[in-house]
């Protein structure tokens, strides 16, 4: 329990580092960077698209007309850019977040490592293949098991469970490999995850939950609708600091898990060893004969 405080505190006051503050402002620059390149090339085209999409729509063709007899305008003109921009944030948003992930993630820890275990050696346990492969095969496992779970969801205390459960089975099992995969080899980083795998879990379960705090922006109806281009950027950069958080919640607990094995193994490598007590006896007796 005193590591797993001790670590919680430790990646809060790592938050509020410089690097880490730039790290999670980095997908909003990612973004208006793609937007940008992405804009420059298909706007016109995408709108134009759209604008076709809307008049090829014989059902909406008597709304068109009444709302634009209420505002004497082409409304379709102003609705085709405003939905490109709806369709195309949430793709940007994912490359974004998982591009910045990939980098944020090994960042962190080397910033962990830097700072408070500059004396850790690096056995280099894991690729980065492997690491990737690993990732995308339990982040299918985690969808495939959201999946089946829905049904369940419609029970009202479930849904609050099942689905961070999952999450933090998920974050627990990438973010602890990803941890350990600089500084630990296989045979060490099998040990720590077996012997912490409660603590390791219950940190991947909050964090799970504090995945959700975007939520509260996404659901706010029609004040989001109303402030998108402001409350889609804040739900963004809340996304980036809940990673980078547990990014350096894991960096602390591992790493120091793994210094303290570490010196337990020196310890046991230099102590005497231990005399058995039958073959001190017979030595004993066999000194005491006459």
């Amino acid at each position: 329990m005193r590591l797993l405080l001790d670590s919680f505190w430790r990646a809060v006051a790592y938050c509020m580092h410089p690097r880490v503050i730039v790290l999670s402002f980095l997908p909003l620059g990612l973004m208006v960077v793609i937007s940008a390149v992405l804009g420059y090339f298909y706007w016109d085209a995408s709108v134009a698209w759209m604008r076709q999409a809307l008049d090829a729509w014989p059902l909406l063709s008597g709304v068109w007309a009444w709302i634009g007899g209420i505002f004497s305008s082409d409304v379709k003109a102003i609705l085709a850019p405003l939905l490109v921009v709806l369709a195309v944030t949430p793709l940007i948003v994912v490359v974004s977040l998982l591009i910045v992930a990939g980098f944020m993630a090994p960042a962190l820890t080397r910033l962990v490592a830097e700072r408070r275990f500059p004396e850790l050696e690096q056995k280099k346990g894991a690729s980065f293949i492997g690491s990737a492969a690993r990732s995308f095969g339990l982040t299918v496992l985690a969808m495939l098991a959201l999946v089946v779970s829905m049904p369940l969801w419609l029970i009202p205390p479930l849904v609050l469970v099942l689905p961070p459960l999952i999450w933090g089975w998920l974050t627990y099992r990438v973010m602890s490999f990803d941890a350990l995969a600089e500084h630990a080899t296989a045979e060490e980083r099998n040990t720590l995850l077996r012997t912490h795998r409660m603590q390791l879990l219950g940190i991947g379960v909050l964090c799970g939950y504090l995945g959700a705090a975007p939520s509260i922006v996404w659901a706010s109806g029609l004040l989001f609708a109303a402030a998108f281009f402001v409350l889609a950027p804040m739900a963004i950069w809340i996304y980036t600091l809940v990673f980078a958080f547990s990014a350096l919640w894991f960096a602390h607990y591992c790493l120091d898990a793994l210094a303290r094995l570490r010196l337990q193994q020196a310890v046991a490598a230099v102590a005497p060893p231990a005399i058995d007590m039958a073959d001190a006896k017979a030595a004993a007796s066999q000194w005491s004969a006459p």
